[in-house]
């Protein structure tokens, strides 16, 4: 289509119809992980990146992308990595960058333990964090004895250590497929440094990515006309939060079929004003001091953990998503049992032919 259609208007009103599929697709499924893989793949990321390729942007818009590889890279949450991880900016770029792709809060005077970015991680990182899951799932079985709180962080660790595997499993396979080298969709975010560090630097990247050029970037622009460029980064953190809060209550959606309650457009608004004020307190005072990371990981991810518990957990322990991802576990393991004991029974039936 690039090379048929030229980009503006007329390309973006030739992909109306394909978005709106995109966003109708999910509603026709019926599994819980099926709806949630679909939701996040094609209604959200697919979509947004067309958005991109409407106007001859983002990674859509190569025009020697094969369809194979044109529909992996719209379809899955995955980026080639083609050069080395760039330098963190100096200082005075720091306002160039957005709240989802943060400036790098580690400096000199306080350091912290950086994860790799060399694509997907060690096969021993990932099956530790499969350990942990079968743990999880372990824990769940004595849930009627544990505090309802405690039970939150066990889903909050289940929901990091899922959606990592999960997104590694697929980054693997088109990785397998394509031949591609990936970067990792998580950079361990508990150990996050601020707000900016877990949002813009370590959590969900690949959301992070298509959220600057397609919210972020077009708001700064449009700020820095009217309130200066050093202060245009705040509408823009805070448009780029609300349109991540609304496409988060529409995954929820698709899971609980139920109407929103808002309570997760408040967690995210909350999450882009605290980040404001961050970075309004940052610009205001140009802070050289900075408080170690031993003192400012703690406070970051307990900050998002107590907010998530009070406005995140609520709406998705609502639509059950916990109960029926478990039934869909339980299914699963069935079945591969059948498999398992049918391929079985038919090798001792051949041996004893033999």
């Amino acid at each position: 289509m690039g090379k048929i259609v030229p980009k503006g208007k007329l390309r973006l009103f030739s992909l109306i119809p394909v978005v709106c599929l995109n966003l109708l697709f999910p509603l026709n499924l019926h599994t819980m992980h099926l709806q949630g893989l679909t939701a996040f793949f094609i209604a959200w990321l697919a979509n947004f990146k067309l958005l991109l390729f409407a106007f001859g942007k983002g990674p859509l818009s190569d025009p020697f992308l094969s369809p194979p590889l044109f529909i992996a890279l719209a379809c899955l949450p995955i980026k080639i990595n083609e050069t080395p991880s760039p330098k963190p900016l100096k200082d005075h770029n720091k306002e160039n960058q957005s709240p989802k792709t943060s400036q790098n809060d580690h400096s000199e005077q306080n350091p912290s333990p950086k994860p790799s970015q060399k694509g997907l991680k060690s096969i021993w990182n990932y099956a530790i964090k499969f350990l942990c899951i079968a743990i999880l799932l372990r824990l769940y079985g004595y849930s009627e004895h544990l505090h309802p709180k405690l039970l939150w962080c066990v889903y909050s660790l289940h929901i990091y250590l899922g959606l990592e595997i999960l997104l590694a499993l697929v980054a693997a396979l088109a990785r397998a497929l394509l031949g591609m080298e990936l970067e990792p969709q998580f950079n361990e975010p508990y150990l996050s440094t601020s707000l900016q560090d877990f949002w813009g630097r370590r959590w969900n990247i690949m959301v992070t990515r298509i959220l600057r050029p397609t919210v972020y970037e077009p708001v700064l622009h449009t700020s820095s006309r009217v309130i200066g460029r050093k202060w245009a980064p705040l509408p823009a953190i805070f448009s780029t939060f609300m349109v991540s809060a609304i496409m988060h209550e529409l995954i929820f959606y698709y899971l609980g079929r139920t109407r929103p309650t808002w309570e997760m457009t408040g967690f995210f608004l909350l999450q882009g004003v605290s980040l404001m004020v961050e970075v309004a307190i940052k610009k205001a005072f140009s802070c050289q001091w900075r408080l170690p990371w031993i003192i400012t990981t703690p406070l970051t991810i307990g900050f998002v953990m107590v907010t998530a518990f009070w406005l995140f957990f609520p709406p998705f322990l609502r639509c059950k998503s916990m109960d029926r991802g478990f039934a869909e576990y339980a299914a699963m393991g069935s079945f591969v049992k059948d498999v398992c004991t049918a391929l079985t029974f038919k090798s001792l039936n051949n041996v004893t032919t033999v």
